[in-house]
């Protein structure tokens, strides 16, 4: 049985997902100090999947996500509708957690395949062949 995938966007297709559909969530799931101090999208939640001081996959992960869709109350129907649009750095973590979300039941989930920083270039730097940042979306870091 083939496992079901999130759908791909491109930082421009989700940023157009995010301005069309205003009950759509844009959640960066990197750990919080790469939230914090390398940037993220302006606007997105913060849920990690795997962080810090551990490095495990966060336990309560799903369950945060759906408590970030009912607004921590509310029944399961509410939670098939709302697009879920999940970014990481490179588009790996966010694919992984979106087959997760699935799997637990969630409908309308999506990821962000070149990520906010993209995949390294030739000298090993990120940030310079794709992902949100590059692409002149809104951004912020603190």
């Amino acid at each position: 049985m083939n496992e079901a995938l999130p759908a791909s966007l491109t930082p421009s297709e989700a940023m157009e997902m995010l301005q069309s559909h205003p009950q759509a969530v844009l959640v960066d799931i990197r750990s919080s100090m790469e939230f914090l101090f390398v940037g993220h999208p302006k606007g997105a939640v913060h849920i990690a999947w795997i962080d810090e001081p551990d490095w495990i996959v966060n336990p309560q992960f799903v369950t945060e996500i759906r408590q970030l869709l009912l607004g921590g109350a509310g029944g399961e129907a509410q939670t098939a509708g709302a697009p879920v649009i999940l970014i990481c750095r490179s588009g790996k973590r966010s694919l992984e957690a979106g087959k997760v979300l699935l799997r637990e039941g969630l409908r309308s989930v999506y990821h962000v395949d070149e990520g906010f920083e993209g995949d390294l270039d030739e000298h090993h730097h990120r940030s310079s062949l794709g992902g949100w940042r590059v692409r002149g979306l809104p951004w912020e870091q603190c």
